[in-house]
């Protein structure tokens, strides 16, 4: 999985591949390394292949992380097959899908 994040307005995290066991880890450990000072931040999936429950998660951690901090969160371009699994998990409804 590549990750890339840029900052601005809003902090942007781009995934691209498969956010599963494996990547999870990397993902949690390279968004806790950055600084976050904007208030809102976008995880754009236009480019990811698949997410696991594991990745789901991932995301959840970082949700409540930001929260504590009273920043958002917001899920941005999930394909057919994330929107499947977002949908089957009800995840589309505990976190901001865009």
């Amino acid at each position: 999985m590549e990750i890339s994040i840029k900052h601005g307005n809003e902090m942007v995290i781009a995934l691209e591949g498969r956010l599963d066991t494996l990547t999870s880890v990397t993902f949690t450990e390279t968004v806790s390394k950055e600084e976050i000072k904007e208030n809102l931040v976008i995880v754009d999936m236009k480019n990811l292949e698949y997410i696991s429950s594991a990745g789901l998660r991932a995301l959840l951690a970082l949700k409540k992380t930001l929260a504590a901090s009273k920043k958002e969160l917001e899920i941005h371009n999930l394909n057919p097959v994330c929107q499947e699994v977002f949908k089957v998990t009800g995840f589309n409804n505990v976190l901001t899908v865009k």
